[in-house]
């Protein structure tokens, strides 16, 4: 199977019932997607597949034969938070981080699509993702903040 992860080309000989997220975690060492339930339901393992926010524990590696899938580790840029993981810093929109991943992956996606001006907006696409630490404050203003396109590095 071939694929485009955060624009670099692969090509690897995979197991048929390998998942997305093992793929990208075992064969390529990108272990920023996180595996939690394992089941599609937290969102830890949210990575984006051709422009669409996707679970990868539930996807086949295979199905992403060429694919272009976006991971967490592609989100900076020459070593510079990208305006959104600016702002969950900022706003403390994590604490342990193992749920940050996902979120990250999701928002993105979903701010791709179109604005977000509204908490309610805000919480509906933070509605996919569990985390067990933030109470959701700080990232409800990260999404908002983001969305409005403020500066990432102010």
């Amino acid at each position: 199977m071939g694929c485009t992860v955060n624009g670099r080309e692969y090509e690897a000989v995979v197991d048929p019932r390998m998942t997305l997220a093992d793929f990208l975690r075992e064969k390529l060492r990108l272990t920023g997607t996180h595996l939690g339930c394992e089941h599609g339901v937290c969102g830890a393992c949210t990575v984006i597949v051709d422009g669409a926010a996707t679970r990868s524990c539930l996807m086949l590696a295979v199905q992403a034969d060429g694919a272009e899938v976006e991971t967490v580790e592609g989100l900076a840029e020459d070593g510079e938070l990208s305006p959104l993981q600016c702002a969950f810093k900022r706003n403390h929109a994590l604490q342990c981080g193992f749920c940050t991943p996902g979120f990250l992956m999701s928002v993105t996606a979903a701010l791709r699509e179109e604005s977000v001006t509204t908490e309610e907006q805000a919480r509906e696409v933070l509605s996919g993702n569990i985390c067990r630490c933030t109470g959701y404050t700080g990232l409800v203003k990260s999404v908002l903040e983001a969305s409005a396109g403020k500066d990432g590095n102010a």
